[in-house]
């Protein structure tokens, strides 16, 4: 008979002097008096095991996990181990060389180390940041600075072992706190100034390594290892697809991670032509006038062309620049800030948003139900539809039993087709991919804003950058996070503080790819910058501080990083060659399909 095994939960609490943290708040004080903030404090976690009183370690079958403090993920399991009663436990922060240097593209959606679950791979670069510790600290001026700590590369592996009591007779949650004081003050103590308000670990740099030291001895046991109560049931997911549907095949780059597609619904040629018609359907307004390719054309990168902000089916004026629709499958939160968690969720709203298509989904389920699509029907705008009067407009009810298995229309089966079409948006075929596989090959200007784009601006090392990759890293150009780039020292749009009512989130707003750059001006959440150029010179100059400026940014002098004429120039030419063809005026107005 097998060993009875239960598992294992480990609950880390963030903490500041023995009190929980207060992110984003300038009120932390280190062990050299300094005033601090922490606003990102991310990290992996490996190869945890716990100890028998014999001495004998039993290694945790979950080997990695990601924690981000911040977000609330501050849980992780190391699966079942053995019944029994252990005495110690210990863990790594970071990852051993071989899964540090390993290919994140071939990791499933939902893994720790997914690049899209953690946000921190290390770029173009390989491997894994094993530490992000953000925030802002007051200089002796009274003036606010900004430190970014990423502890990484593989001598950076701090080693974690804590003295434990856990009797493993059944289910059990353990308590740590990570005391991120310590991180200033345990073998060392750090003090925040111009010179060390930064650290990336290159090869001799003492600040990491005396940051990973400070690491090794910031974890406390806070009690004894609690029974752990049952875990709440996700609600069952139900999958429309017509039984003789054909399955579509989606195409990505080999540098690209593993999408987290939707189980619930699956991409099928038949569910992604309906989301192409539902794209161009202007009955999906109130006035019949627009689709929401109106907004979102084909050949500006499915952006609303050299507009700051969108005109609604009545004229309203909108309030933010219409974001591109690519790449969508690599993203977790939906508009600039970030209110939809789904695409499914987002493709409804701007139906029955009051200043963009202000129609009820109710009528537009009966809209589409009349819609048989017989000889000699009129399409009510030819102007803003794809299609002409002939052929005739699609018949729905069938379009949707092929892609559904009835003829039912609903809110919800408009809103799986418009996803499935979305999510075929990919883009990954501009000049710097194919420089990739050899079939291109970029000038020098564009190389040197390649290595301009990827370097740190970091002086007192060597470096001199301009530190893009930070927010805009990887083959996707984007990340996650919502972020305050500098554009207000006062602001009008609370952005993403609007949403979460936290005003440490005021100012801050998605970060997009720049894939198709070139093609998607205006520039910024309200479109404020007309060219390339101009976007480039505000991170050089343009640059205002504000309580929740990016670290990243702020780290930096007033205004941003200084970058010559030159290097301005190359960043544009580096950008522009991130732009797909494929979505190009040879595509029209019905949208990318691969071949």
């Amino acid at each position: 008979m097998p060993a009875l095994a239960h598992e294992l939960h480990v609950q880390v609490t963030p903490r500041f002097a023995n009190a929980p943290l207060t992110f984003d708040s300038v009120t932390n004080r280190t062990g050299v008096g300094q005033v601090v903030s922490v606003t990102r404090l991310d990290f992996l976690v490996s190869d945890a095991a716990l100890r028998r009183p014999d001495g004998t370690w039993i290694s945790a079958p979950a080997r990695f996990a990601y924690l981000s403090g911040r977000d609330g993920r501050t849980r992780f399991s190391l699966g079942e181990l053995p019944a029994g009663n252990y005495d110690r436990v210990r863990f790594h922060v970071g990852l051993p060389a071989k899964e540090n240097h390993a290919d994140p593209a071939t990791l499933a959606p939902d893994h720790p180390l997914h690049p899209n679950v953690n946000g921190l791979h290390w770029n173009w670069q390989g491997g894994y940041v094993f530490l992000a510790l953000e925030g802002a600290w007051l200089r002796a001026d009274g003036g606010r600075g900004g430190y970014s700590y990423h502890v990484a590369n593989d001598r950076s592996l701090a080693n974690v072992e804590l003295p434990v009591a856990i009797d493993l007779t059944t289910n059990r949650l353990l308590h740590l706190a990570l005391e991120v004081d310590r991180l200033w003050a345990v073998r060392h103590e750090l003090e925040i100034t111009e010179a060390t308000a930064s650290t990336h670990s290159r090869a001799g740099d003492v600040l990491a390594d005396q940051l990973r030291d400070n690491l090794s001895e910031a974890f406390t046991v806070l009690d004894r290892a609690s029974p752990l109560l049952a875990r709440v049931s996700r609600p069952v997911q139900i999958t429309l697809m017509a039984s003789n549907a054909t399955p579509y095949r989606l195409r990505i780059s080999r540098f690209f991670p593993r999408p987290a597609l939707p189980l619930d619904n699956p991409l099928t040629e038949e569910g992604v032509e309906l989301g192409r018609e539902l794209f161009h359907e202007p009955r999906l307004s109130r006035n019949d006038r627009q689709s929401c390719a109106s907004c979102h054309q084909a050949d500006a990168a499915f952006t609303d062309r050299d507009r700051a902000v969108s005109l609604g089916a009545e004229g309203q004026v909108g309030i933010r620049n219409a974001m591109p629709l690519f790449n969508l499958a690599w993203r977790n939160s939906f508009f600039w800030d970030g209110r939809a968690p789904t695409l499914r969720d987002q493709v409804l709203m701007p139906i029955e948003n009051p200043v963009e298509m202000h129609e009820a989904l109710t009528n537009v389920v009966r809209k589409l139900e009349k819609d048989t699509g017989k000889k000699g029907d009129k399409v009510p705008d030819a102007t803003s539809h794809p299609r002409s009067i002939s052929p005739p407009p699609p018949n729905y009810p069938t379009l949707f039993a092929r892609a559904f298995g009835s003829e039912e229309i609903t809110a919800d089966r408009i809103a799986r087709a418009l996803e499935q079409f979305l999510l075929t948006q990919v883009s990954h075929n501009s000049k710097f991919d194919r420089s990739l596989d050899g079939s291109a090959e970029l000038t020098d200007e564009e190389k040197r804003g390649f290595e301009l784009f990827h370097t740190e601006y970091d002086p007192r090392r060597g470096q001199f950058g301009a530190d893009c990759f930070h927010c805009h890293g990887g083959p996707l150009f984007q990340s996650q996070f919502f972020a305050n780039n500098g554009l207000d020292a006062l602001f009008k749009d609370a952005g993403r503080g609007g949403v979460t009512g936290k005003s440490s989130d005021e100012g801050k707003f998605a970060v997009p790819s720049l894939r198709n750059i070139a093609r998607t001006a205006p520039y910024m959440h309200d479109g404020r910058f007309r060219t390339l150029e101009e976007v480039v010179a505000h991170y050089s100059t343009g640059v205002e501080r504000s309580a929740t400026l990016d670290p990243n940014l702020a780290k930096h002098p007033d205004g941003g990083v200084p970058l010559s004429a030159a290097d301005q120039r190359a960043l544009v030419a580096f950008l522009r060659t991130l732009t797909d063809e494929r979505f190009g005026s040879a595509v029209g107005t019905l949208g990318f399909r691969e071949p």
